[in-house]
């Protein structure tokens, strides 16, 4: 697993610094990256009851969590590297109950303990940081951490640029102990050829591989479109129910 190149440019999207200066230039103004909640909706209200405690990573300056609370959500707990995010959303919402911002790297959430969370979502941290240094390190501290926070039964929620190729041999670990469903997503302003209709229905989850891999015969419509992997954290009756199998030799 290596660093992820292939939407990388000369800036280190893991840096602290580099954020922190992206966000003085915005001067208070707002960002989401990828997709609108409005776009995202149904599969966040698929998985993710509004009563859920959620801990929303790299939130930025982002009107994601504003959007979630006026459509039902409670408990939203927001966190950023950036501590001139955190502090300008910090402001805006100082009279949202229902948000709550904190500085912290997503490599070391030791503040929250075990199984603090409902829900996770992310829109961009984890690409971030494959376009960081020491990528597969700092994926793989964010994505314990995830799962240590984690309740039995919640889910993780990465939208992404990253296809399957990228991102499953990241996600699928075993000691993450996750179920996971992967979707497909048109960028917002995504227009078909010639105004071609579909009857493509970007709600049914993608048939993986065994591999976890796109299948062979699946064609994006969008090549620059957006994944969804939703990671769900399987219970202890479940983990006991997943199959072994004895090593051969062929797999030695």
């Amino acid at each position: 697993m290596f660093r992820d190149v292939s939407s990388c440019n000369t800036y280190n999207y893991g840096d602290a610094l580099y954020w922190d200066s992206r966000y003085i230039q915005e001067a208070g103004g707002a960002f989401d990256w990828y997709q609108r909640y409005s776009s995202l909706r149904p599969f966040v209200r698929r998985y993710v009851p509004t009563s859920s405690r959620v801990l929303m990573v790299g939130c930025g300056n982002a009107l994601m969590s504003e959007d979630m609370v006026k459509d039902g959500y409670e408990d939203i707990m927001n966190i950023d590297i950036s501590s001139v995010a955190i502090e300008m959303m910090g402001r805006k919402y100082e009279f949202v109950p229902q948000l709550k911002y904190m500085q912290m790297d997503v490599r070391d959430m030791s503040f929250f303990p075990d199984e603090s969370f409902d829900s996770v979502m992310d829109k961009g941290t984890l690409d971030s940081l494959m376009c960081g240094t020491d990528a597969p390190i700092s994926a793989s501290r964010m994505l314990g951490e995830v799962s240590r926070l984690l309740k039995p039964g919640g889910t993780y929620m990465l939208i992404t640029y990253g296809d399957p190729s990228a991102r499953m041999p990241h996600l699928n670990r075993p000691t993450y102990g996750w179920n996971i469903f992967l979707y497909n997503l048109p960028r917002p302003d995504f227009k078909r050829p010639g105004g071609c209709s579909s009857t493509k229905s970007y709600l049914e989850p993608i048939p993986i591989t065994e591999k976890g891999l796109l299948p062979a015969d699946f064609v994006l419509e969008d090549p620059d479109s957006h994944f969804i992997y939703v990671c769900k954290k399987m219970d202890d009756t479940e983990l006991r129910n997943i199959p072994t199998y004895p090593l051969t030799s062929e797999i030695l």
